[in-house]
């Protein structure tokens, strides 16, 4: 972890609170409005985003143990995620590789072994297939060619990434931008997952325009927040991925239950609490926010997990519910359900409900673009990478990539 880049950051967040300012875009961008309504633009995101870059698939507490596993589909590939006996992470293709049937249903669950419920051939959590039903019968294979499908996998920061494509040459740390090394201060290594719930949601990118914009804040959440909540937000940018928070002087203490205000100019930078160095939004390109919170006595974070779903106008949102440590009274479980219930309520009946009606009022083609202005830069920067990684070939993707690997250097 670069301490010192977080608190970079801060100092500018607190040097612009000061002063009542904020870092501005250069200009208004229009972004058609068919981006969010082609249908086979759509595919073809599923396609070359989803299915070709990098995604943060689980929390490393979803997975604690050696044994551990999940199983999950995502735009109509099915993952197995194991944790195996020495600690590390696999990424299978949830296919048996006698006809194709998955061999673990998906969720989560305990296992060394799996056996498809087709015809029994089974397999151990690392992907090798150690045996072949009625093997006099079926003939004479050779077991070593014919091991689940394996993906490239990642584990760092407490967070687990796979590329859903077998043959990629994009190495997942290239692709994080060295973005990991700063998630790494939020500490989720020997976090607990404490609860989960998927959500039904908008077009995939209508949705995640939420969690890159404070502009809405006050305006759709002020039942919720506060109609004199913040809408300003400074962006940092790490290739696609980005952290947003607002340029204040103050940080809300989250370490205790008096949520004291800090002033942030009279400490030193050494006096920087962690907390109040991840404050904000961190998004992970092309579907991941995490936010801190407090809640059951102790310091927490929502991990939003955005996928597309069937249609252009369908996504599904996962939200993991991470804790630094398991609440063991009935007053901080309460609590804590109590802020993850108060979560389900702003994502879904405000920021989603309203990501619907818009998608809906898009479709009839009678608005041509839509407007992201000059203090939605996080919006900008999203969209650009978006349309960016979808029309890049497979060549360009590495030297795109490459590219921001040199310029980190610099």
């Amino acid at each position: 972890m670069s301490r010192e880049e977080l608190i970079s950051m801060t100092r500018n967040l607190v040097a612009h609170g000061a002063a009542d300012t904020m870092e501005y875009a250069d200009e208004i961008v229009r972004i058609p409005a068919s981006s969010y309504t082609d249908p086979v633009l759509f595919e073809k995101e599923k396609r070359n985003i989803f299915r070709r870059l990098p995604l943060m698939v689980a929390p490393s507490c979803e997975l604690p143990e050696p044994g551990d596993y999940k199983a999950m589909d995502i735009c109509g590939v099915p993952l197995l995620l194991t944790r195996q006996r020495d600690g590390s992470v696999g990424a299978f293709l949830n296919m048996c590789t006698h006809r194709g049937n998955p061999v673990v249903p998906n969720g989560t669950g305990k296992g060394t072994r799996f056996t498809c419920g087709y015809h029994g051939w089974t397999f151990k959590n690392d992907g090798d297939l150690v045996g072949v039903a009625s093997p006099k019968d079926f003939g004479a294979v050779d077991k070593a060619a014919l091991c689940l499908k394996r993906f490239p996998v990642y584990e760092s920061a407490g967070l687990i990434w796979a590329t859903l494509d077998p043959d990629s040459k994009l190495p997942i740390a290239d692709y994080l931008c060295g973005y990991d090394e700063l998630l790494k201060a939020f500490e989720f290594e020997g976090w607990t997952l404490f609860a989960q719930r998927t959500l039904p949601g908008p077009n995939w990118k209508t949705a995640y325009d939420g969690y890159l914009d404070f502009y809405h804040l006050p305006v759709l959440h002020k039942d919720t927040f506060g109609a004199d909540f913040y809408n300003r937000a400074n962006y940092f940018a790490f290739g696609p991925h980005q952290r947003l928070s607002t340029p204040s002087k103050f940080a809300i203490k989250v370490s205790g239950d008096d949520d004291q205000q800090m002033d942030l100019e009279v400490l030193s930078d050494d006096e920087l609490p962690q907390e109040v160095l991840v404050q904000g939004v961190w998004t992970i390109f092309p579907h991941i926010s995490i936010a801190s919170f407090y809640g059951g006595g102790q310091r927490g974070a929502m991990i939003s997990q955005l996928f597309p779903g069937e249609t252009v106008g369908e996504s599904y949102t996962t939200q993991f519910y991470v804790m630094e440590n398991r609440p063991e009274t009935e007053a901080d479980v309460k609590s804590a359900h109590e802020q993850f219930d108060f979560l389900e309520i702003v994502v879904r009946d405000e920021d989603y409900k309203t990501g619907k009606r818009q998608h809906e009022a898009l479709q009839s083609g009678l608005m041509k673009e839509v407007l992201f202005g000059r203090n939605e830069r996080g919006g900008q920067v999203f969209h650009q990478w978006a349309a960016k990684l979808t029309n890049a070939s497979d060549e360009e993707l590495l030297e795109i990539f490459a590219a921001e690997q040199r310029q980190a250097a610099e």
